[in-house]
């Protein structure tokens, strides 16, 4: 489990490995420009957002002390959730690639599905990413009201994070399984069954995302580190496509 959890951060040195650079600049010039965008955001609506669930002048104020910190979690987990969407989505037509090509560094072997590039990639990538999309949101709002209500709200924050955690693990896992012909729902459950792993992995790129000038770097890597995730524990038990 710990060795999902590192493995982005142990990517981080492939980065720059001369098969992979190239692929790696774009999606990293994507990240630099939304995450700080994301960035900003948190600084300037924050204190906004906060005032309106619990304004200062009223007798709820002594509240702010006690659920800042739950509070502040909750919202940066959000931003960084949107961001992180957009930012694949985006990215998605590079990402697939970076994944083929640090396969065959990784095992000297290409995926049989090599994925196309350029404009012919863009529609199967969109359309991969909405159904992703789509499967966060389903599940982000049943969580995101238990944050309304009284006492049931302490446990919305462990579930929002877990969630978070889930989501990126099938974000990323995608792109390695998609070249070996492994969509949808055969990715979430070949995912299950090595859902602690899975978790851990999405653990480690969560709090890469959070972790100023690293969180620039934590889509590339995170592709990379699902291609090694993938050969390491999903790849020798892979349903039908």
């Amino acid at each position: 489990m710990l060795h999902a959890f590192v493995l982005p951060y142990q990517a981080l040195s492939k980065l720059t490995h001369p098969a992979l650079r190239r692929f790696v600049l774009i999606p990293l010039l994507i990240n630099i420009a939304l995450f700080s965008l994301a960035i900003w955001a948190t600084l300037h609506y924050f204190e906004n957002v906060l005032d309106s669930f619990l304004p200062a002048d009223s007798w709820l104020d002594w509240l702010r002390w006690l659920v800042w910190p739950l509070f502040a979690v909750a919202w940066a987990i959000t931003v960084f959730y949107l961001f992180t969407v957009t930012a694949n989505l985006i990215g998605a037509p590079f990402n697939g690639i970076l994944a083929a090509r640090a396969e065959l560094l990784i095992t000297g072997r290409t995926p049989p599905e090599t994925p196309q590039s350029g404009v012919r990639a863009i529609p199967a990538a969109l359309i991969s990413e909405a159904g992703k999309l789509w499967y966060l949101v389903s599940r982000a709002i049943p969580v995101l009201v238990l944050f309304l209500v009284p006492g049931v709200n302490l446990i919305a924050l462990p579930l929002w994070i877990a969630l978070g955690c889930w989501f990126l693990a099938l974000e990323y896992t995608d792109y390695p399984m998609a070249n070996h012909g492994i969509e949808g729902r055969a990715q979430r459950q070949a995912l299950a069954a090595r859902r602690v792993y899975g978790l851990a992995f999405g653990a480690g790129v969560m709090t890469m995302t959070m972790i100023p000038v690293l969180n620039f770097l934590a889509m590339p890597a995170a592709v990379i580190a699902a291609t090694q995730l993938w050969q390491s524990r999903f790849a020798a038990a892979k349903p039908r496509p």
